[in-house]
């Protein structure tokens, strides 16, 4: 899994990445084919944007969150993720 992190009106710091990158490793661990993602950072006033591509075997997946915090942003973002990951996995099961 490749991630990609990139900031509009942020720099993207190593602390940044690295929290990046830690949680989204919760996402393989759910389901293996998981090629690329695509993460976006951004700062809009006093609103912290996070947003994120995920391309997976199949299927392209899309969520965003926003918070005061960049790093709650970060996390409930990998949470939508989570959700939509599983379902799309049921999905697939099912209908083989």
């Amino acid at each position: 899994m490749q991630v990609s992190v990139t900031g509009h009106h942020l720099e993207v710091t190593d602390a940044l990445k690295a929290h990046v990158d830690s949680k989204f490793e919760k996402l393989a661990r759910h389901f293996d084919n998981v090629t690329d993602v695509h993460v976006i950072l951004s700062v809009e006033k006093l609103v912290q944007k996070a947003e994120a591509t995920l391309q997976l075997s199949g299927a392209k997946l899309f969520a965003e969150d926003h918070q005061e915090d960049m790093y709650a942003a970060i996390d409930n973002l990998v949470d939508k993720l989570d959700r939509q990951i599983i379902k799309h996995k049921e999905k697939v099961g099912s209908h083989r």
